[in-house]
């Protein structure tokens, strides 16, 4: 039977609805825990859901249009939450920095038709080469989503099939969002458990510098499934290195020493200092050191994709027109991009550099070539391993682009300001380059033109970059992202890297190297660099949740002898944790909300009491227990 045009009022408004959803909840739950989960899989699953609801007949290509455009959201938010709220953080100590939801909106929206634009020439070299060279992995999962749902008429099976995937997700979003909830509206129990809850617990933080701290939240379970036990587990061990002997070890080789060399505030000995300092003042730096280095290790590896990469670009020339396979008219890409760029430059010039010409002349190039450059590093790294290593780049971009700016006469809260905008078009170009790459196999498989979507991945752009923008807003409004209540890891690190750089105060320059070393060495070692150094930065109690929803994950798909079963209950899994996620960030959203009204609740009193932290662990373990046996279902 024919197929039906993809680019309808259904799939274009069902694809702005999940932009507007999915940004909403990633923004959030990449804020808290520094991981921000693809989208399009549970995407995927509701575009399914729906059209099987609605019966419509061969909706596999509005199921394509709605998944491309409403995916946009995890993208746009990854490059905007790494680095724009470092301007909030350092706000804090400079009150005359300045964020407003424009500048937010602006940067976050031309960064991403950026990657789009970079992207579209390289289209041919990886989606359509022989998935034994580029594997795909997420797109391979949500194609068989998609095409679980593909039907000649709204009754078969395979609509049947692909509507009952949506009802697990959706239940599992119900008690996901109402966990998490319960927790941040009304504090029933506490959100972390830690050694600290026991007496000799306590004793061993403060004489031994040993700590150990697990977040209890429905979302950050779902994301360690979904990330899996071995990537999980390597982050965790990141975590635990730093937090384990480099911790301890520091506060044993320096007792009676204040190390303030770079930081003048710093008037504690290390001995005397607890766990959680010594890791916020010492150990995170080590891991920014780690996470630069694992970036530019990752640029070394892909180089020859780079040039293989640019090379097939250049010799593409005009699209075929009027086949399967065209995209955009290359002149169109060629002309829209030398605009934005435009656009970009205008926006350096009069909103960031405040009417410098030098300083956005320089900006301008600097974010361009590293934009250009980076994104094939992007679109290979998810082409191969499914994973996108945009903070190490963007940690790098910052890093250049702030040595540069500051050589060219650009310092300070303006240097600051300046850097973390252009950090966060770069790091937003290169994060939708590697989600549109997984859009367009899905495309490709499927049998959609690859100009639809490149046409309509704009719209997702703007929906998603107006979403973030409105909900970083909120988030630091309520919250606060200097308060440590979200621990905005990304940006933290932004900012910790860029105040000593743009302010001539002497950077941890040895701790940099420490971390450096590390990440080289564990290059060699053949272990993923970037995932361990995430570990060293990101706070323990974020990680060790990661590495649970691992093991649930190796467990539900080892348990029986049938490896069809285990397949089974790995997808059911995958369902039940992408509901977790979805719900439990959303609701975390919903819990913002409240709080902005003024709609809050006072339970700080019984968090203090270690019994809060007991309440929370029983209630952690019914949660692990129903996610188990709603596999088995």
């Amino acid at each position: 039977m024919k197929q039906k045009n993809e680019v309808n009022t259904w799939s274009v408004t069902w694809g702005v609805l999940m932009a507007v959803l999915f940004s909403a909840a990633a923004a959030y739950l990449g804020l808290k825990v520094g991981q921000v989960f693809e989208a399009a899989i549970p995407i995927a699953i509701i575009a399914v859901g729906v059209s099987a609801a609605a019966k419509r007949s061969n909706a596999l290509r509005e199921n394509v249009i709605i998944q491309s455009i409403g995916a946009c959201s995890g993208a746009v938010v990854a490059g905007a939450i790494f680095t724009l709220p470092a301007i909030y953080i350092l706000q804090a100590k400079y009150p005359e920095m300045s964020a407003d939801f424009m500048k937010i909106f602006i940067a976050s929206l031309l960064g991403g038709i950026l990657g789009i634009l970079f992207l579209i020439p390289f289209r041919k070299y990886f989606v359509e080469a022989p998935q034994e060279q580029f594997p795909f992995p997420e797109a391979t999962a949500t194609t068989q989503v998609l095409k679980s749902g593909d039907s000649a008429g709204g009754e078969s099976p395979a609509a049947t099939h692909g509507g009952s995937q949506a009802k697990p997700l959706l239940i599992a979003g119900l008690v996901g969002g109402l966990y998490d909830f319960i927790v941040a509206t009304f504090g029933w129990w506490n959100e972390n458990v830690t050694s600290r809850m026991l007496p000799f617990g306590d004793d061993v933080a403060e004489k031994a510098k040993l700590v150990f701290k697990n977040n209890t939240g429905a979302a950050v379970l779902g994301l360690g499934y979904i990330i899996g036990f071995r990537y999980a587990l390597i982050i965790t061990l990141g975590s635990l290195f730093v937090w384990w002997l480099v911790v301890p070890g520091m506060a044993l080789l320096f007792p009676d020493t204040v190390l303030n060399q770079w930081n003048p505030s710093i008037t504690t000995a290390v001995g005397d200092m607890s766990p959680e300092q010594i890791f916020t003042s010492y150990g995170k730096s080590i891991g920014i050191g780690a996470i630069a280095m694992a970036g530019i290790i990752g640029i070394i590896k892909s180089w020859g994709v780079i040039k293989s990469a640019v090379g097939l670009a250049t010799k593409a020339g005009a699209t075929d027109e009027g086949q399967q396979s065209t995209d955009l008219p290359l002149k169109f890409i060629a002309v829209s991009a030398v605009m934005t760029l435009i656009a970009t430059f205008l926006f350096f010039w009069f909103a960031v550099m405040d009417g410098n010409l030098l300083f956005a002349a320089v900006a301008i190039i600097l974010t361009a070539v590293i934009a250009f450059l980076f994104t094939t590093v992007a679109a290979n790294a998810i082409a191969i391993v499914g994973s996108n290593p945009v903070s190490g780049m963007t940690l790098m971009t910052l890093i250049l682009a702030s040595v540069v700016m500051v050589a060219v006469g650009l310092r300070g809260t303006g240097g600051m300001v300046a850097a973390l905008v252009m950090g966060g078009v770069v790091c937003t170009a290169l994060s939708m380059a590697g989600s549109f790459i997984t859009d367009l196999k899905i495309g490709y498989w499927c049998g959609t033109q690859p100009r639809k979507q490149e046409t309509w991945k704009f719209l997702g752009t703007l929906v998603s970059a107006a979403t973030v923008g409105g909900v970083m807003m909120l988030l630091n409004e309520t919250y606060g992202f200097a308060s440590g209540a979200l621990a905005a890891p990304q940006a933290n690190a932004m900012a910790a890297v860029i105040d000593p750089l743009m302010n001539g105060v002497g950077a941890p320059w040895p701790l940099y190297a420490l971390g450096a070393v590390i990440a080289v060495v564990l290059t060699l070692c053949k272990v993923p660099a970037l995932a361990f150094a995430l570990g060293m930065f990101i706070p323990m109690e974020l990680n060790v949740p990661l590495v649970i929803g691992g093991a649930i994950s190796w467990y539900v798909t080892s348990r029986s002898k049938d490896e069809a079963v285990n397949k089974e209950r790995g997808e059911r899994g995958n369902l039940i944790a992408s509901g977790f996620i979805a719900g439990g960030a959303l609701m975390g959203v919903v819990s913002a909300l409240l709080r902005f009204g003024g709609i809050s609740f006072d339970y700080g009193e019984w968090w203090d009491d270690p019994m809060s932290e007991l309440s929370s662990l029983a209630a952690y373990i019914l949660l692990i227990i129903y996610f188990i046996k709603a596999t088995k279902r």
